[in-house]
């Protein structure tokens, strides 16, 4: 008879939703105590009642189902506002986008669509093979141009917002 192996239990989606009932019937002294006792101090004295919780349902979350990754927090540790941690994830996700060998990238120029194809390790168009995407756009266009750019990989920034 062949061996099963059983991994861990999925997380209890119902114990979780108990938990977190629970916290939003405690009053602000409750609170406060369970705080004491999830991180071993005392909350900062004027933190009210609806951010209390707010963590507190987060550590619950963060406990059962696993916390962010340490990229995703120093995103967030870096971070000035929610639009900005937005922003930032949005371009760390651009920028680690690898494109896969066989993926077709199109583009109009001078009036004739170019396409370049993706090869394991260099780049294909009219024939040829070129090591980086910019050496191929610069094939098509005669001028230096940023690859991923060219190829609408890399949005413009928008007018008004700051680099």
């Amino acid at each position: 008879m062949p061996r099963i192996k059983i991994g861990p239990a999925l997380p209890d989606g119902k114990a979780l939703d108990v938990e977190i009932t629970r916290l939003r019937d405690l009053d602000i002294g409750e609170l406060r105590i369970r705080w004491q006792n999830e991180f071993g101090r005392l909350p900062p004295p004027r933190l009210p009642r609806h951010l209390l919780f707010q963590v507190l349902a987060y550590r619950l979350q963060a406990d059962h189902l696993g916390d962010l990754d340490t990229e995703s927090q120093r995103l967030l540790n870096r971070s000035v506002s929610a639009e900005d941690a937005g922003q930032r994830a949005v371009n760390l996700g651009r920028r680690n986008a690898k494109l896969r060998p066989g993926t077709v990238l199109g583009r109009e120029w001078n009036g004739r669509m170019q396409r370049v194809t993706v090869l394991t390790d260099s780049f294909s168009w009219n024939g040829k093979t070129y090591p980086s995407l910019s050496k191929a756009a610069f094939a098509i266009t005669g001028t230096r141009w940023n690859g991923p750019k060219f190829f609408g990989l890399r949005d413009k920034p928008s007018k008004g917002t700051a680099p």
